[in-house]
């Protein structure tokens, strides 16, 4: 039961992932890390283009389940050390440790960008959309969360006013 608990208190419910609170604590350690080793990271915002649609569309039902198949897709794009994250809704928040500049952040984002133009079947229906994504990287956009978190949501907002279904990095980079 405590288990139980202490996994309801740290992941979603619906996808299984990581919720905020176990981001904030795996970006403090990521953070440490490449504070020590000199190392870059990245903060990735992440949300899905038009996921009102298939909600209205479709029903909560199938938007679920479609937030959990996004949720497969983007863990298999990452590393076994890296952590994606629901933060609620369609907004999801990607983690990479131990990479060595914008290089290794835009390979990631084009990996996810592509996995995504694949339809989604769900429930007998197959369902298409896209992610819109905007790239911060440490220490270049900033030397804690929440800067890093305003610089790849600014990033973001910028590809879903351009287009959607792409990536950016923060204005810098």
């Amino acid at each position: 039961m405590r288990e139980q608990l202490k996994d309801l208190a740290s992941h979603d419910a619906l996808t299984g992932l990581p919720n905020r609170r176990l981001f904030c604590d795996r970006f403090e350690v990521a953070f440490a890390n490449a504070t020590r080793n000199g190392n870059k990271l990245a903060v990735i915002s992440l949300d899905l283009d038009n996921f009102k649609e298939i909600n209205d569309g479709y029903g909560h039902e199938v938007g679920d389940l479609v937030l959990a198949e996004a949720s497969r897709r983007l863990t298999a794009s990452l590393r076994k050390g890296d952590t994606v994250a629901r933060f609620g809704g369609d907004e999801f928040v990607l983690l990479l440790s131990g990479i060595r500049g914008a290089a290794d952040a835009t390979e990631v984002a084009a990996k996810i960008v592509e996995g995504f133009k694949a339809p989604f079947a769900v429930s007998g229906h197959s369902v298409s959309f896209h992610a819109s994504l905007g790239i911060a990287l440490y220490p270049d956009d900033g030397a804690d969360l929440a800067s890093l978190l305003r610089k790849s949501d600014e990033a973001l907002y910028f590809v879903k006013a351009h287009g959607r279904d792409g990536y950016r990095l923060a204005a810098g980079n």
